[in-house]
């Protein structure tokens, strides 16, 4: 798959909430086609993380397709909570931009656990990673925030 594609709309997505700018998007490998997106409203509902918002679009749309062909593209790394929501979702494959560690390292309020840590805890299965995806324009994102949001 051309990560790099789903990834551009994860960040056109983003743009959306420049408070909270966890775009996502969800893809199926064989066909290459965007089945689910979504943003992050945390002002309307406090899990409403972009991960979630997308597994929730995805749900909601009904389409018939199997887990096991589904990527998820998310402009930072999922939480442990979104990280469970992906897990439980059956979705085998995460392709992120920005690390936990940079927004830490932001000042962004993070929970330090990774997302591979949260997948190898599951008894049931995990998910692969792929990390870094554009991630220079992804870390722009959450730079800006911080400029403008913390000290």
């Amino acid at each position: 798959m051309d990560h790099e594609r789903y990834m551009r709309r994860a960040i056109e997505i983003a743009h959306g909430n420049p408070d909270a700018p966890f775009g996502c998007v969800i893809a199926d490998r064989e066909n290459g086609e965007i089945l689910a997106e979504g943003l992050n409203d945390d002002q309307r509902n406090p899990i409403l993380h972009g991960e979630i918002a997308t597994i929730l679009d995805l749900a909601d749309s009904q389409v018939d397709v199997e887990a096991q062909r589904l990527v998820l593209y998310t402009t930072a790394e999922p939480c442990p909570m979104c990280s469970g929501a992906i897990l439980w979702s059956g979705i085998p494959s995460v392709v992120l931009g920005t690390a936990i560690a940079t927004l830490k390292r932001l000042g962004l309020p993070q929970i330090e656990l990774s997302c591979e840590e949260v997948a190898s805890l599951a008894s049931f299965g995990g998910f692969e990673v792929v990390r870094g995806v554009l991630e220079a324009e992804c870390d722009a994102l959450f730079e800006e925030l911080a400029r403008r949001t913390v000290g």
